[in-house]
C-alpha cells in the first residue's frame, strides 16, 4: 500500500466526515439571515382596509402606515402614524375611532390607542383621552388616563374611563365636569 494513499485516507476521509456530521439542517435560521428581530416582517401604506360581514362593510380601517410584527414570539402589528377607523352597526349608523398612534396585539386581543384618542358614537356621545385601550374579546373600553366624555349637554372629566362599546355601560372615574340634573 502506498504510503501517500494510506495519508489521504487517514486524514481526508474523518475531515470529510466531520463536515459532513456536522452540518444541521437550520432551514428556519437560514430564514431570519438578513432579518433584523427588532425590524418588521412587513410594512404597509395608505391602507384603507374594509371587514365585512355577510357582504355587509362592519368596519373601514384608514392609515397612513402599518408595520407587522408578526415574526416576533408575542406578534403585534403598529400603526406609527394613526388610525382613522370607521365601524357600522346593524342598522349602518358610524361610529368613529381617531387615534395618533396604535398596537395590536394579536394574542390577547388588545388594541392600544394613543395621542388624541377620539371616539364618536352613533348617538353622538364622544370620548377624548389620551390613550384608551380596547379588549376586542370582551368588547370593552378601558383607561386609567385623563378622559372628557361629552354625553348630550353633558361634559364629565374624569381620571379614567370603563366602558363597553356602545357606551350603555359607562363609567368615568374620579369625575368632575358640567354635569345636567333633571328636577
Amino acid at each position: 500500500m502506498d504510503l501517500n494513499h494510506s495519508f489521504k485516507v487517514f486524514f481526508v476521509c474523518p475531515m470529510v466526515l466531520s463536515l459532513f456530521l456536522s452540518c444541521k439542517n437550520n432551514f428556519e435560521e437560514v430564514k431570519k439571515i438578513g432579518i433584523s428581530e427588532n425590524e418588521p416582517i412587513g410594512i404597509a401604506e395608505h391602507i384603507n382596509l374594509k371587514y365585512t360581514d355577510s357582504g355587509r362593510v362592519t368596519a373601514n380601517l384608514k392609515s397612513p402606515k402599518m408595520l407587522d410584527y408578526s415574526n416576533r414570539e408575542f406578534a403585534f402589528n403598529e400603526f406609527p402614524d394613526g388610525i382613522d377607523l370607521d365601524l357600522f352597526d346593524e342598522q349602518n349608523q358610524k361610529s368613529n375611532v381617531i387615534a395618533d398612534y396604535a398596537i395590536v396585539y394579536d394574542k390577547t386581543g388588545i388594541i392600544d390607542l394613543q395621542g388624541h384618542v377620539v371616539l364618536s358614537s352613533t348617538n353622538k356621545d364622544t370620548l377624548f383621552a389620551e390613550q384608551l385601550y380596547y379588549d376586542q374579546n370582551r368588547e370593552w373600553l378601558f383607561t386609567n388616563k385623563p378622559v372628557t366624555f361629552r354625553t348630550g349637554r353633558d361634559v364629565i372629566n374624569g381620571k379614567g374611563f370603563d366602558s363597553d362599546t356602545k357606551f350603555t355601560k359607562a363609567q368615568v372615574l374620579e369625575i368632575d365636569g358640567i354635569i345636567t340634573l333633571d328636577e
